[in-house]
C-alpha cells in the first residue's frame, strides 16, 4: 500500500502536496474560524508544546533558525515550522534539524483530511492550503513530542494560521517593511499592527525595532495587551562586530546573557541583528529552559543555518543566493555585497513575481553595476515574463543592457561565463529552482 495515501508505491512530497493543493480552497476571507475549528477536531495539536512565535516582514527565516538551532543545542526536542519551502514541502517542518519522511506527512495529512471531510461546515468551506499544512505540522509536531516549537508566521500574524497556540513564551518581532499591502493595509503602521497584534498577555515579547518609529506602537500594543515588551535596540548590546565571506562575529550583552566573540557562518551585517534579536528572545526565556547554558546558546548560534538566505555556493565562479523578494530584503542583499565582494564583476539572475514591487529591487540591484540575466520560474503562473522583466529592467543603468532568457538554467550559465560573481534574487521559487541545480554541480566538482 502507498502509505498515507491507500496504494502500494511510496509516498513522495509530490504526492502530498497535491492532495493539499486539491483539497484546499481557492480563497476566502482571511480569520481564524476555519484553522481554529479544525485544530479543536484535532485535539488543538498546536497547544501540546511550549511555542516561541515569530513575525515579521524580514528575516523571519533566520531568526527562527538561530531560535531552533540553540534550543537543540541544550537538549531540546525542537521544532521548526516555517514557509515557505525551496524544494520540498517537507522542509516546512523540522524536527531536531531533520525533515520528517514523505510517509509521515501522508500519514498526517490523510488524518487532517479526513478530519475535514468529517465535518459539515469544513467539508463546505475547507481551509486555504496554508491552514491544512500549518494543522498537518501542528499534528505531526505534537506526535513527534517535541519540548519547544519555533513557529514562523506565513502573512502577517493577527490572523495567521499560526496564531493559535495558547503556550505561546515567547512573541518574536523581526524587521518590519511594506509588503503583503493588499492584506496587511496600506502603510507601514497598519503591515506593523498587523505583526504585534500576536503579543500575549504576561508573555515577554521581543521586537528587533531596526524602525525607531515603529517602537512607540510596539509598547502600545504590549501595553493594551499586557505583554512584556523587550526592544533590541534599548536593551542588548553589539560590540566588536566583524564580518566576512565566511560569516559574522560579536560580542553580546543583555539584561540577563552576556557572551564574547559569538560566532555565526550565516553572511551578512543584518544577520547580526537577526542573531542578536534571537538571543534577546532565548535571554527571555531562560527560566523556562533551564538547560540554556552560555555554552550552548553560543554553540546553537554557530551551528545555525538557513539555505536560501545570502548563501555562497563555492562554484567557480562564486554564486550567491537570496530569496529577497521585496524593496528592504534587497536593499540589505545590495548593502552586504557591496561590503563583501566589493569590485567584482557582477551578474544578477533575476526573476519575480508580477505582484511584488520589483521595480524598486531592479533599480537597487542596478546601483552594484551589474549584468541583468531576467528569467522566470517554470510552472509557477505568477512569475513575470521574462521579456516583461527585461523592459523593466530597461529602464535602469546597468554595466551592460539587460538579457532575457526563458529557463533559469540558461541565464544561470549565462552569468556564469561572463562574471566573477553571480547573484540569484528575487524569488524564493527561483532560488528554490535553482539551488538544486547549483547543489549538484558543487558535488560534482
Amino acid at each position: 500500500m502507498k502509505q498515507g495515501l491507500g496504494t502500494s508505491e511510496r509516498v513522495t512530497f509530490d504526492d502530498v502536496e497535491s492532495r493539499l493543493m486539491l483539497a484546499a480552497s481557492s480563497g476566502g476571507s482571511p480569520g481564524l474560524e476555519r484553522i481554529g475549528h479544525l485544530l479543536r477536531l484535532l485535539g488543538n495539536p498546536q497547544n501540546a508544546y511550549p511555542v516561541l512565535h515569530v513575525v515579521g516582514t524580514n528575516g523571519k527565516g533566520s531568526t527562527c533558525a538561530f531560535l531552533a538551532s540553540v534550543l537543540r543545542a541544550a537538549g531540546y526536542r525542537t521544532a521548526l515550522y516555517s514557509s515557505p519551502h525551496l524544494e520540498t514541502l517537507g522542509e516546512r517542518l523540522l524536527i531536531d534539524g531533520r525533515p520528517l519522511d514523505a510517509d509521515r506527512w501522508g500519514e498526517a495529512v490523510t488524518r487532517v483530511l479526513e478530519t475535514v471531510r468529517g465535518d459539515a461546515p469544513l467539508e463546505g468551506a475547507p481551509p486555504s492550503y496554508f491552514e491544512l499544512i500549518s494543522a498537518t505540522a501542528f499534528l505531526l509536531a505534537s506526535e513527534e513530542r517535541v519540548d519547544v516549537a519555533v513557529v514562523e508566521a506565513g502573512l502577517g500574524g493577527r490572523l495567521d494560521a499560526t496564531n493559535l497556540s495558547e503556550n505561546v513564551v515567547c512573541s518574536v518581532v523581526t524587521s518590519i517593511s511594506m509588503d503583503h499591502t493588499e492584506y496587511l493595509g496600506d502603510t507601514l503602521e497598519k503591515v506593523a499592527g498587523e505583526k504585534f497584534a500576536v503579543v500575549r498577555p504576561d508573555v515577554p515579547a521581543c521586537f528587533l525595532g531596526d524602525n525607531p518609529g515603529l517602537i512607540p506602537l510596539f509598547k502600545s500594543f504590549c501595553n493594551r495587551r499586557g505583554a512584556l515588551p523587550f526592544v533590541v535596540s534599548e536593551v542588548a548590546e553589539l560590540e566588536n562586530v566583524r564580518i566576512d565571506e565566511t560569516g559574522c562575529s560579536f560580542d553580546f550583552r543583555s539584561p540577563g546573557l552576556a557572551l564574547k566573540g559569538v560566532r555565526t557562518r550565516m553572511i551578512g551585517r543584518y544577520q547580526v541583528s537577526n542573531a542578536a534579536l534571537a538571543l534577546l528572545a532565548i535571554d527571555r526565556v531562560r527560566d523556562r529552559f533551564v538547560r540554556l547554558s552560555p555554552e550552548s546558546v553560543r554553540k546553537g548560534m554557530e551551528i545555525a543555518f538557513w539555505p536560501g538566505r545570502l548563501e555562497l555556493l563555492g562554484l567557480h565562479p562564486p554564486v550567491l543566493l537570496d530569496g529577497g523578494h521585496n524593496q528592504d530584503g534587497v536593499d540589505k542583499l545590495v548593502k552586504s555585497v557591496r561590503e563583501l565582494w566589493p569590485n567584482r564583476r557582477i551578474g544578477v539572475v533575476y526573476s519575480t513575481m508580477r505582484d511584488k514591487d520589483y521595480g524598486s529591487c531592479l533599480e537597487l540591484l542596478a546601483e552594484l553595476s551589474a549584468v541583468l540575466y531576467a528569467t522566470s520560474v517554470p510552472g509557477v503562473s505568477r512569475s513575470l515574463p521574462p521579456d516583461e522583466l527585461e523592459r523593466a529592467a530597461s529602464r535602469f543603468a546597468w554595466r551592460a543592457p539587460p538579457r532575457r532568457f526563458e529557463l533559469p538554467v540558461e541565464a544561470l550559465d549565462a552569468a556564469m561565463g561572463e562574471n566573477d560573481l553571480v547573484l540569484v534574487c528575487g524569488s524564493l521559487y527561483l532560488i528554490g529552482w535553482i539551488r538544486p541545480v547549483l547543489t549538484r554541480r558543487l558535488e560534482g566538482e
